[in-house]
């Protein structure tokens, strides 16, 4: 197969195409991906900002009712896996999950290491890591927030002053949503990035393969053509090749033209003895 020359030709240009697309697949959906990624977890965040926001004034007021009924109505919407409050102690106050009210957390679990890994919690984390991602006690994919409870002059200054003002974090909300449209997405995305590669090869090594047998292979074979039937005797006009084939062919044809000069001479020379 690789003795003739279409198939050495055409052979390395598809391995060279196919492993450049291949490649850069590769790289543009571990891109999309993680762009992906980051756009649900700061939609994430934006949906938690909110529910502190909404809880806020329960909050003030101690509604601990109202509070309760807010993050068990937050649980049932469509998506949603878990929403829970829990204090600076990592004890869960509120939840989604009735059953898990008044656990403590771990601190060293995922979504607590990341605030107590050293000796002093930290305060404030970046929007990136407040998330986490795991499969839950059900099965399920979950992308998951936790968002600080910050101490503001309304909390520490309101009448029932619970909390000093040097308290810099009241508590947590920790909420955790389905990862399934993400992964459904990403696997959309993949099946059309893989059609759309597919269709570069076909059109890229289909178009090289026409333009190289048109331009190439097609002149050479002309040319092999001529010089077969010139060694045989056969007198034919050298037939039009193009651009560089085309001064290879005119050398082709001084040499055919030696040649026959060289045979009509050692013709005469023949007759004369």
């Amino acid at each position: 197969m690789f003795r003739s020359l279409t198939a050495r030709a055409i052979i390395p240009v598809t391995v060279s195409v196919t492993g450049f697309v291949i490649v850069c697949c590769i790289l543009l959906y571990a891109i999309m991906k993680t762009d992906m990624t980051n756009d649900v977890i700061r939609y994430e965040t934006g949906q938690a900002g909110i529910i502190v926001k909404a809880t806020r004034y329960a909050m003030l007021h101690d509604d601990r009712e109202s509070l309760a009924n807010t993050i068990a109505n937050i649980g049932t919407q469509e998506g949603v896996e878990h929403a829970r409050i829990f204090n600076k102690k990592g004890l869960i106050m509120f939840s989604s999950t009735g059953a898990e009210i008044g656990r403590l957390l771990d601190k060293n679990a995922a979504g607590c290491v990341e605030c107590h890994s050293g000796p002093v919690p930290t305060a404030t984390l970046g929007d990136m890591k407040q998330a986490r991602r795991f499969v839950n006690s059900r099965g399920k994919d979950v992308i998951a927030i936790t968002a600080p409870i910050y101490n503001e002059p309304s909390c520490y200054q309101a009448a029932c002053h619970v909390h000093t003002a040097e308290q810099k974090i009241l508590g947590t909300l920790d909420i955790g949503l389905s990862a399934a449209p993400l992964v459904h997405n990403l696997a959309v995305m993949q099946g059309r990035m893989i059609v759309f590669s597919l269709m570069v090869l076909l059109v890229t090594i289909g178009g090289v393969a026409a333009l190289l047998r048109r331009y190439v292979f097609l002149p050479l074979k002309l040319l092999v053509d001529y010089t077969d039937k010139a060694i045989q005797g056969i007198d034919q006009e050298l037939p039009p090749c193009g651009t560089e084939i085309d001064r290879l062919g005119g050398n082709i044809r001084r040499i055919v033209g030696e040649l026959k000069a060289s045979r009509q001479e050692r013709t005469s020379w023949n007759k004369e003895e």
